[in-house]
C-alpha cells in the first residue's frame, strides 16, 4: 500500500480561496462589519496574499483556518468549491 500523502501545511500561492469564499462576521481592518461570502477581502493584495498575515489585527477566524488536503485539494477551483459548500452547509436557516 502506498504511503499517505503528507498534509498540506502551507497555502498554495495564487489561491486566496479562503479570503473570498467564506463569510467573516468579525471586523476586518477596512471592513468593520466583516465580509459576505463570495466577496474578496479588502486585505487581499494584488498578488493574492493576506496583507494582515501574522498581524494581531488579523481576525481569529482567518488565522484559525489552516490549509488541509481536504479543503485545498489539487487546485484553487477545488478550494473555492469546498469552502462555498462549507459556507452553504453552515449558514443559519432562514
Amino acid at each position: 500500500m502506498p504511503a499517505a500523502a503528507p498534509p498540506v501545511t502551507v497555502c498554495r500561492p495564487g489561491c486566496a480561496a479562503c479570503c473570498i469564499a467564506p463569510s467573516i462576521t468579525s471586523p476586518i481592518p477596512g471592513m468593520p462589519h466583516g465580509k459576505p461570502a463570495g466577496v474578496r477581502c479588502v486585505q487581499l493584495t494584488a498578488d493574492l496574499r493576506c496583507a494582515l498575515f501574522g498581524q494581531p489585527s488579523r481576525p481569529a477566524c482567518c488565522s484559525g483556518l489552516q490549509p488541509s488536503r481536504e479543503m485545498c485539494g489539487a487546485d484553487r477551483d477545488h478550494a473555492l468549491r469546498w469552502l462555498q459548500r462549507l459556507e452553504r452547509d453552515t449558514a443559519p436557516a432562514t
